[in-house]
């Protein structure tokens, strides 16, 4: 059975590719309820920022420190280093990761930061960005910045 908040991220990167875009979602976790979804959407809004976890954050809107401090931030692919860093700036101190087997993040970085970070390599979630990144080679080097 998949954990709720990572289904919820599943949910999203399935929004985000049944809209041509790229398949990585995330949420904000806070005190057990979702405050922030999100999925990536630099194609559908021409962004270089807009991945699945920078997505998730900026719909949660603007809120104090105090708040990220307590959320784990869950994402269905290993978190990039723009991903990471802001994970970093604004102390969230857990991240739960959907898979890291189709690309490896900025993971160690953020452990050696003090971030609690739980790979699942859940099927689905590593599925869904092979199936994607054999689809679409091109969008998705464009992506990861290759």
């Amino acid at each position: 059975m998949t954990d709720p908040f990572l289904q919820a991220a599943i949910d999203e990167a399935k929004k985000g590719l049944a809209a041509g875009g790229i398949p990585i979602g995330s949420v904000l976790v806070c005190d057990g309820k979702i405050i922030g979804r999100g999925h990536n959407q630099r194609v559908q809004h021409g962004s270089v920022i807009h991945h699945g976890e920078m997505n998730a954050l900026e719909n949660a809107g603007r809120l104090p420190a105090k708040v990220y401090e307590r959320c784990t931030i869950y994402t269905t692919l290993s978190p990039c280093p723009m991903c990471s860093g802001a994970i970093k700036l604004y102390k969230i101190p857990h991240v739960v990761v959907g898979e890291n087997v189709t690309f490896m993040g900025d993971e160690e970085h953020l452990r050696q930061s003090g971030v609690s970070v739980n790979v699942l390599n859940n099927a689905e979630c590593i599925q869904m960005m092979k199936d994607f990144i054999a689809a679409k080679p091109q969008l998705w080097n464009e992506d990861i910045g290759v």
